[in-house]
């Protein structure tokens, strides 16, 4: 029973025995309306719109992402993310390494965007600076407030790259109050982890916070290579400075200075069934008569020492590789400066430099994605250094007038990405398979394909680009309020200009120097038009029409680097927005349409043939699919408050995929079904928060499961071939604010993610059935750990 309806029946029992005095009534009934606002749910500020507004007040769809659930779930990086605790946000590895992030929203999902000249379709902004690389997204996340995910496309007031939505980091400022907290924690596999924020008192109108975050985890997956990485294993620290200037009320400066080492290893690469196809098995007579070949349309022998895994996660590799982890560095200096023009009228300024460098170590797949042929190199090590500079500067004019919200700006952004990368073989097999060799990683004399090691300056580098890009925007956003409807009625327009340059050279191509150019330019123009109708002070209801375009650029796998346009994305949205009995409950629906043009899609072939000169060489092409793809889909977030200290949470995504048949090059250009990656047609999550105050100064015993699911989906777009479906679930208790000596106070947790240690392959190719089978990389397992937060 709702506590008003409790308090109002206990009443009702002291009125009618007469047992009770007056005081006593009276108290009461003043408790009643207390006990309801602490029931009702919280508002929720968020800044999609430029400006702060209430989450339920915005004909936007949104997800967020709030300072507790990122305790609760024990999220130390986006890529925590990936288990769909956000059933529109899909996160994963690209391949199977930490060292960069697919992310997509509502079905827009990029194949492969980890490359010098290709963006993404879904935009991530930290404190409104958008990072334009994949690599180093998995970096360490500091004293996030909130992380707001917005779904469809943000082309007016976001611009280019956000067809599919935003992902927007919102982190805590200096707030001039001497204070901070410090958190320690140590759990299984190894792992601990260390942050500490704190606020610095103001100072002739300066305030300074620090933060510091070391992150640490042990392989999950043992390489038993004596002295080598493992799988699945990380170590990030990072540190951030920001100081507020506020000379005057009306203007305050906020420069910030971050930087962070991300030591990562891939996901380990698992062969999950051998000769799928029942091909005849050659032997090793046959392969000898072949010239050390596998005859046609034979399958070569599995050698002894490989374990097929099934559906089994290994705990130790059974082929031991060389590898170091990959370090991603990112380094960023941003001016976030805001003047108070008028009372309604303010002037917003956000300057950016940011790097990011990535020394790329994966070897992944051992034996597992590489035939046994007698006395032949095996396990692509596969090695990348990329280094990407990018300046970004955002004007901005956010106002207000009678029946008139407006927003108006101009956005440059500048970039330069280098990147080159090299896979030479790292071991090489015995006669019979029964044993095998590590490779040199030095090599003496002339470095060759052939002989290549991977040690600097002894690796044939396959391929080296350069690319830049050059964008410039203008956008406004005006949404109109008449008085003569009663303020009921919202018609919001809005358009952004931007024209996009971008050039670069393949100035590498298999160890020999060439001169492939390439240049894509376009200018374009993003409408968006949305009508909202208060139908009642908690009932809101909006109809909307978005665009967005994921920009053109080139494939520098490929062999020419051939380049590609732009794709476009026009967006249809109904959705409506309810607060229901008395706040005690939320709900939010959605139902969207998005017709895509141009869609970017990636045709990729990989020479597993040991005598070709080209043995280890990833090519890929990309094409823009002719026709509309089509993506439809249905959305919806319910959370209750049933009493105080209750909270119920759930969110349910339908979405529907289908890209055009598209020509394949490495098929003679012969049409081929092409698929949507890490998009399951059903996803969905629940929570259980539950918080009961321990005394009468604030300590609470606080319990959180959360629960996620998603169907089966593709993780490769040229493969009919689907992962697992999914089912994960993570928890925490805790007691937290425990009063300390003055104002400090304790928070001490147990938190587990994964916690029934569910076993499925979020990642899964059949791309070597003919050959050996098919591969999969398989989510993390169980993890769990203690930690105690002190607060002061």
């Amino acid at each position: 029973m709702p506590l008003p309806a409790v308090a109002l029946f206990h009443a009702g029992i002291a009125m009618a025995a007469d047992a009770a005095p007056a005081a006593a009534a009276d108290a009461a009934s003043e408790a009643a309306p207390e006990a309801a606002q602490g029931s009702r749910l919280d508002e929720i500020v968020v800044t999609a719109t430029k400006r702060e507004t209430n989450l339920q007040k915005t004909p936007v769809a949104i997800s967020v992402i709030d300072d507790k659930i990122i305790a609760d779930r024990h999220i130390q990086s986006l890529l925590d993310l990936a288990d769909g605790g956000v059933p529109s946000l899909r996160v994963a590895t690209f391949e199977a390494r930490q060292s960069a992030l697919t992310i997509g929203i509502r079905g827009i999902v990029p194949f492969d965007q980890n490359q010098t000249a290709r963006d993404s379709g879904v935009g991530v902004y930290i404190d409104g600076v958008y990072l334009a690389r994949s690599q180093g997204l998995n970096a360490a996340l500091f004293d996030v407030q909130r992380i707001e995910v917005l779904k469809g496309p943000q082309g007016t007031l976001f611009g280019r790259n956000t067809e599919g939505g935003a992902l927007s980091i919102v982190t805590r400022d200096p707030s001039g109050v001497f204070g901070g907290r410090v958190t320690a924690g140590v759990g299984n596999y190894g792992s601990h982890n260390v942050e500490g924020h704190i606020d610095l008192p103001e100072f002739h109108n300066i305030s300074i916070k620090i933060d510091g975050v070391h992150q640490h985890q042990d392989p999950t997956v043992l390489n038993p290579l004596a002295g080598q990485a493992g799988w699945n294993q990380y170590n990030r620290t990072g540190g951030r400075v920001s100081a507020k200037w506020a000379p005057i009320p009306a203007f305050s400066a906020i420069l910030t200075y971050d930087k962070a080492k991300d030591e990562n290893t891939p996901n380990y690469s698992q062969l999950i069934n051998y000769n799928p196809k029942n091909l005849p098995v050659a032997t090793l007579a046959q392969i000898a008569a072949n010239g050390n070949k596998l005859p046609s349309g034979m399958i070569a022998p599995l050698s002894p020492l490989v374990v097929v895994s099934g559906g089994d996660r290994m705990r130790v590799a059974d082929i031991g590789v060389p590898q170091q982890p990959s370090v991603d560095r990112t380094e960023g200096t941003s001016l976030r400066m805001h003047y108070q023009l008028a009372p309604h009228l303010d002037l917003r300024s956000i300057t950016a430099w940011r790097t990011v460098s990535t020394d790329q170590w994966d070897n992944s797949g051992g034996a597992h994605r590489t035939v046994f042929l007698p006395n032949t190199n095996f396990s692509r090590y596969s090695l990348s250094y990329l280094n990407q500079r990018q300046f970004s500067q955002e004007l901005q004019l956010v106002g207000s007038f009678p029946q008139f919200d407006y927003v108006l700006g101009g956005y440059y952004f500048n970039e330069r990405a280098q990147e080159q990368a090299s896979t030479p073989s790292s071991n090489r097999w015995n006669g019979d398979g029964t044993g095998y060799t590590i490779n040199s990683e030095t090599v003496v004399g002339p470095v060759t394909s052939g002989n290549q090691g991977w040690a600097i300056g002894q690796q044939f580098l396959q391929r080296a680009s350069v690319a830049y890009a050059k964008s410039y925007a203008a956008f406004g956003q005006v949404t109109f309020t008449p008085d003569f409807l009663a303020d009921k009625f919202h018609l919001t327009v809005g358009g952004r200009y931007t024209s996009d340059r971008r050039h670069g050279t393949l100035y590498l191509v298999q160890g020999k120097a060439s001169n492939f150019l390439f240049r894509e330019n376009v200018s374009r123009f993003d409408p968006l038009f949305v009508a909202a109708v208060d139908v009642t002070d908690t009932v809101n209801v909006y109809a909307k029409y978005s665009t967005g375009y994921r920009a053109g650029g080139a494939n520098d796998r490929s062999q020419t680097f051939s380049s590609f346009g732009p794709e476009v994305v026009r967006s249809y949205e109904i959705g409506s927005k309810m607060d229901l009995f008395d706040h005690h409950v939320r709900l939010n629906l959605a139902g969207y349409m998005m017709d895509r043009r141009g869609t970017q899609t990636d045709f990729d072939n990989v020479d597993i043939n040991p005598a070709s000169p080209t043995y280890n060489l990833h090519t890929e092409e990309t094409r823009n699919a002719p026709g509309t793809s089509r993506i439809r889909g249905v959305e919806a977030d319910i959370t209750v408050r049933p009493v105080a200290g209750l909270t119920l949470a759930g969110s349910y995504a339908y979405t529907y995929t289908h890209i055009p048949a598209t020509a394949n090059p490495f098929l003679n250009n012969a049409l081929y079904q092409v698929y949507t990656v890490y998009t399951p047609e059903n996803a969905a999550s629940g929570s259980i928060d539950y918080a009961l105050p321990i005394g009468h100064e604030g300590a609470e015993a606080r319990l959180h499961l959360d629960a996620n699911y998603a169907s089966s989906q593709y993780s490769f777009q040229n493969e009919p071939v689907k992962t697992d479906s999914s089912f994960v679930v993570n928890g925490r208790i805790s007691l937290a604010s425990v009063p300390m000596k003055g104002d400090t106070k304790a928070t001490f947790g147990f938190w587990v993610r994964n916690l029934f240690d569910t076993t499925y392959i979020y990642r899964r190719s059949a791309a070597n059935a003919s050959s050996l089978g098919d591969y999969g990389n398989f989510n993390p397992p169980r993890t769990f750990g203690g930690e105690v937060q002190i607060s002061f």
